[in-house]
């Protein structure tokens, strides 16, 4: 797995996971690679993060609170729409997307500590990020 730092036109930046360049050259070429803000499909490559080297004087620009708050908000909408939600399954349905006995496609769900230990053993990636509980049901 690779990872690439992409952009969209409208200046939206995130992260983007390929098995390769072949992979996201592929995917780019038809379509596939969206911002998880706007959806935009027209995103480029931005120079990774090891490769600037970043300025001592500190002028980066703050976020406030409230940018902070959207930016939490969009993420988990995103997340909410475009994965499906296991729940306590999440361990057990990574594994065995992870070892082909289905097909792979988003999830979300809890795991515990011994679940998740279980998933780095076992060479499963997977990310944790905190989402505020859902109000509606999940389908």
């Amino acid at each position: 797995m690779i990872a690439y730092d992409l952009q969209c036109v409208n200046g939206h930046s995130f992260e983007g996971w390929f098995e390769d360049e072949k992979a996201y050259l592929d995917q780019k070429k038809r379509g596939l690679v969206a911002c998880p803000m706007c959806e935009d499909t027209t995103v480029s490559r931005m120079p990774s993060a090891f490769a600037i080297k970043s300025s001592t004087s500190g002028n980066r620009p703050k976020l406030s609170t409230d940018q902070l708050a959207l930016i939490g908000s969009q993420v988990a909408e995103y997340v909410e729409k475009n994965f499906d939600n296991v729940g306590p399954d999440f361990a057990k349905e990574a594994l065995k997307m992870h070892f082909g006995v289905t097909e792979p496609r988003n999830i979300r769900g809890t795991s515990t500590q011994e679940e998740e230990k279980t998933l780095q053993e076992e060479g499963v990636e997977f990310f944790k990020i905190p989402l505020p509980s859902s109000s509606k049901a999940d389908n």
